[in-house]
């Protein structure tokens, strides 16, 4: 399963990247606006930082306009400021609509708030990239976020599209679990979740042993 980073901060790419095994990241409008620079600056210097480490990430740059010509006109520009960029399409019917056509250009796409499995389907039918299901926001109104994936991945499989799963809205360490479990095929998470996938205690205490007992047999070396 691939990892990406949620988020357009360049601290935390710049952090997650130097470990060796980010493979992408997702940025949206409003993680975009929390970063005071431009937003083709922004991509651009997040492309640079994860290729860098890895030539084949990906940065996920996504559209502003509602309407499938708009759409056309943003991922026409969007596209060439770096190789690996993938334009990132909202699940509405003009949406569609532009992935259809992008797709026959050859331009990746992200299809992104999918809450439903039907809308999944579309997606992959009109060719997309990725499709974006959005489970902790599902798991907030009282639905199981998992559940989606789990739907998505079976009907993906049913008919052999090309189309990976990309889980969004990822709140626990659990959601990445879960979904490599379930077969998705990547999760995107901000940089404290990742964080997180680190951490067990036993691994901190087992550490601590070994160093306690390391630094007792260089004293009786002495």
């Amino acid at each position: 399963m691939e990892i990406f980073l949620d988020t357009g901060n360049i601290e935390e790419i710049q952090k997650a990247a130097e470990i060796g095994i980010l493979d992408g990241v997702t940025t949206n409008p409003t993680l975009v606006a929390k970063e005071g620079i431009s937003f083709e600056a922004l991509i651009k210097k997040i492309a640079r930082i994860v290729t860098k480490h890895n030539p084949r990430a990906i940065v996920n740059a996504e559209v502003i306009s509602t309407d499938a010509k708009g759409m056309l006109k943003e991922a026409s520009k969007l596209s060439k400021l770096h190789k690996n960029v993938v334009i990132k399409i909202p699940l509405i019917p003009e949406g569609i609509k532009a992935v259809a056509h992008l797709s026959k250009r050859k331009i990746r796409t992200n299809v992104t708030l999918c809450f439903s499995a039907n809308q999944a389907l579309l997606a992959a039918k009109a060719g997309a990239t990725y499709i974006s299901p959005f489970v902790g926001r599902l798991d907030d109104v009282g639905s199981r976020g998992l559940e989606l994936v789990e739907e998505i991945r079976a009907i993906y499989d049913n008919y052999n599209y090309k189309t990976k799963l990309l889980v969004a809205s990822i709140r626990s360490p659990d959601h990445v679990l879960k979904s490599a479990l379930i077969g998705a095929d990547v999760c995107t998470m901000p940089y404290k979740i990742f964080e997180k996938m680190f951490n067990h205690p036993l691994t901190d205490k087992g550490l601590e042993k070994f160093l306690d007992d390391w630094k007792a047999y260089q004293k009786k070396k002495r």
